[in-house]
């Protein structure tokens, strides 16, 4: 090695470890600053709403309630009819997500069809939920001429099916193409490339990305209020009105009553507990990807 590269070596080591000018260091606390603060407005309104939910809503909280419907002060109906009607949108949504997204991913990439599927599936992204709700209305409720869970759940999973089909596509995306090259060198055909090597590697990422899916379904208000609409008591069958916990809230937040108001407020900490679960269960999930 030379003297001159040995001096410029010197040199950049000289530079790594001396302290930054005064203006750097100026820019560097101020931006580190302006960061916290923003995290720490952020993060207000949420800490708040979760402490006026569970302020309100702990104190009249019963395991009554869990197996008593709305009729006797209770949301165990309502608790059901939401499990019931996530179900059922998770029946529709989560096969035909993963097959479409694995379409768009592996076998439709750079096709005009492929291209097309990805724009309208984008597109469904941002359409607002009482837009589904009124399409799932007159699809099946003005068809069969009755309110049902089949009917919410099929408007919930019209609002999961462009979640669930552009989180596996990318998640597809990310399995290394060295994993696709060893299987076609083994002798792997396509198909067996695609669902036992390039799936099997993406299946923590689009688990993840079904869990909020139905974190987002649980808390669906409008689409519920046109397909399912509500009951009182426990439904008889899935070709009927059903209560959910999020049309309860819709349904008793102006009520004057001090028992509908503290059902209210306890239904309302049950559905972000609900959706709380889900999320640290995707979170679980993440991280024992990573």
């Amino acid at each position: 090695m030379s003297d001159h590269q040995v001096s410029n070596i010197d040199d950049l080591a000289t530079e790594l470890y001396s302290p930054l000018p005064p203006r750097r260091l100026l820019f560097n606390y101020g931006m580190n600053a302006i960061a916290f603060i923003l995290t720490f407005l952020a993060l207000v309104p949420l800490v708040s709403v979760l402490w006026k939910i569970v302020g309100e809503g702990i104190g009249s909280l019963k395991p009554s309630m869990f197996t008593t419907p709305v009729i006797d002060d209770g949301f165990g109906n309502a608790i059901l009819g939401t499990l019931i009607m996530v179900g059922i949108a998770a029946l529709i949504s989560v096969p035909t997500g993963i097959m479409t997204g694995i379409f768009l991913s592996e076998i439709g990439q750079g096709t005009h069809i492929g291209r097309a599927v990805r724009f309208i599936t984008s597109i469904l992204t941002g359409v607002p939920s009482i837009i589904v709700g009124i399409f799932a209305y007159g699809v099946i409720v003005l068809v069969t001429k009755h309110f049902s869970a089949i009917a919410g759940g099929f408007a919930l999973a019209v609002i999961m099916l462009p979640v669930i089909v552009l989180t596996t596509e990318e998640a597809l995306k990310l399995v290394p193409q060295s994993l696709r090259l060893g299987s076609a060198a083994l002798g792997g055909t396509r198909f067996q490339t695609i669902f036992r090597v390039v799936f099997v590697t993406a299946i923590p990422a689009i688990t993840t990305g079904v869990l909020l899916a139905l974190a987002r379904a649980a808390g669906e208000t409008a689409p519920l209020i046109f397909t399912s609409l509500f009951s009182l008591d426990w439904s008889q069958d899935l070709l009927g009105p059903t209560a959910s916990l999020s049309v309860l809230i819709f349904n008793f937040y102006n009520d004057p009553s001090p028992e509908k108001t503290h059902l209210v407020w306890t239904a309302s900490l049950v559905l972000v507990g609900m959706v709380l679960l889900i999320s640290l269960f995707s979170r679980i999930v993440t991280n024992k990807r990573n």
